[in-house]
This record gives structure tokens, C-alpha cells and sequence, in this order.
């Protein structure tokens, strides 16, 4: 069966792939868009194949896009060609990707978070910058972390922003989204240590001795962790800052504690 062909702006399918560039779609609907053949590509790799695969006319012929298709379909999804016009529109960009994906979200609850599986885990409060958001879901796929926990009201990391920033690790990183209360409880259990970061703390992010799997617990950008969340920590550390600057961005912080972590492991 040949692909439908879409070239109007105002076809429906299109104003409802573009609207998932906005929360309330996204939440309402459960899906997600990403952009470019090697974020479906790190999709396909983790077993998720797209609901709907948007592909531009002018996208050459590559092994990839065609495993892109006939496992889009495989899975009951649709592949449609689209005009130039058409994924500038979806991607809010002049010289966009010529292939999107269309994704269900997947959360993985805390009850199902398995500890033992990794030796450092990552938490986050609050965090405001999707920036931030999928550099850090990065980070933690690089370093072999075992998910990423968002506490309280952070950021949506299926956002078209914190989707680009991750490059394709938000696939391939465990997502968990919980309460500050729901988290206090479950952390509870937690059978190694809780390490969070404070300017105010008295240890180096090197100095505390640390019982595996690690806990590693962030703040907001702006107010970093609250006290409420810093006492539920076993130890609080900080990076010392050694010239003019006072602070770190908090992807760069959270790289840096989760590298100290696992490289001590």
C-alpha cells in the first residue's frame, strides 16, 4: 500500500502532530514528536517504534529510513510523505529535519525502579529548563545510570526542547515522575545512599564515603534542593568553586556529581 501523501498546512493530521509542541496536548494525548532519522533510529534500537512517521519528500533513500517504515507499520502505525512547508511548520524551524516521529511516553513508575540495577541513580526537584532536562537524561545514559526520577513540578521531558537536548537518550533512560511526598516515602527504602548537593554543605562532592546503589539528588536551577529534601539526604556535598563564578549550570553539576559517583563505584 503506497504512503498518503499530505501537502496541506491545514490537513488535520498536521495541526495535530504540530499542536504536541504544547503541554496540554502532549499530556492529553500521551505522545511526543522527535526529529530526525537518528532519533528514530535510537528509538527502533530500544524497541519503540513511531505511531506515525512523517517523512519529507525531499528525504533521500537510506537503510534506516526504510527500517523506520516497515517497522512503523509493523507495529499498526502510518508512514506519510510530507512537504517541505509542512515539518517547517511541525518543527517551528527554517531548515528542519526531513524525518519526524510521532511517540508514545513512557513512565516508568518508582514501584518498578529496581535500585540494584545501576550503582547511580538521579534525581531532580523541580527543574525549570527543558535544556537542562535533556542534557542531564543525556548525561545519565552516557554514564550508565539507571533512570532519572523528577520530583514535584519539573519541566516535561517530552517537550520538543528537553526530546532535542537529550539526543535520543529519551529513549533509552528510565523516567519516573513522582510527588515530593510520594518520593520521601519510596525513598525510604532506598538500599544505598542519598547524596545530595548544597552550597552550604560542609564535604566535597569527592570526600563522602558512599554505600552503592547512589542516590544522586539535584535541586531547581535557581534555589537548589529544598531543605525538606536535603534532610531526607544521607549526605549533602558541594563542588568547590575555585574562580570568579559562584554557581554551576545544573546539567554541568549533575554531570560532574554523576561521573564522581560512578567512577568511585
Amino acid at each position: 500500500m503506497a504512503d498518503r501523501l499530505i501537502t496541506s498546512l491545514t490537513n488535520d493530521t498536521v495541526k495535530n502532530v504540530r499542536a504536541l509542541n504544547m503541554r496540554k496536548e502532549r499530556e492529553s494525548t500521551g505522545q511526543f514528536l522527535a526529529e530526525g532519522l537518528k532519533f528514530i533510529g535510537e528509538a527502533l534500537d530500544q524497541g519503540r517504534a513511531p505511531k506515525l512517521l512523517l517523512v519529507g519528500m525531499e528525504a533521500r533513500e537510506h537503510p534506516l529510513l526504510d527500517r523506520a517504515k516497515a517497522a512503523t507499520r509493523a507495529a499498526g502505525g502510518e508512514v506519510i510523505v510530507v512537504t517541505h512547508p509542512i515539518l517547517e511548520k511541525i518543527s517551528r524551524r527554517d531548515n528542519p529535519q526531513t524525518v519526524l516521529g510521532v511517540f508514545e511516553q513512557v513512565y516508568t513508575p518508582l514501584s518498578a525502579i529496581q535500585p540494584g540495577s545501576s550503582p547511580c541513580w538521579v534525581a531532580l526537584e523541580q527543574v525549570r529548563d527543558p535544556g537542562n532536562l535533556g542534557t542531564i537524561i543525556r548525561t545519565a545514559d552516557a554514564a550508565g545510570c539507571g533512570g532519572v526520577i523528577l520530583i514535584d513540578d519539573c519541566v516535561d521531558p517530552f517537550s520538543t526542547e528537553a526530546v532535542r537536548a537529550t539526543m535520543g537518550s529519551v529513549f533509552a533512560v528510565a523516567i519516573a515522575r513522582t510527588t515530593r511526598a510520594e518520593f520521601l516515602a519510596w525513598r525510604q527504602g532506598w538500599p544505598g545512599s542519598v547524596i545530595g548537593t548544597r552550597l552550604d554543605a560542609t564535604h566535597g562532592y569527592r570526600d563522602a564515603a558512599l554505600q552503592y546503589p547512589a542516590l544522586v539528588l539535584m535541586g531547581n536551577e535557581q534555589a537548589g534542593l529544598t531543605d525538606e529534601l536535603a534532610a531526607a539526604c544521607d549526605v549533602n556535598v558541594k563542588i568547590p568553586m575555585r574562580g570568579r563564578a559562584d554557581s554551576l549550570n545544573l546539567a554541568i553539576a549533575t554531570g560532574i556529581m554523576v561521573y564522581a559517583v560512578t567512577d568511585a563505584a
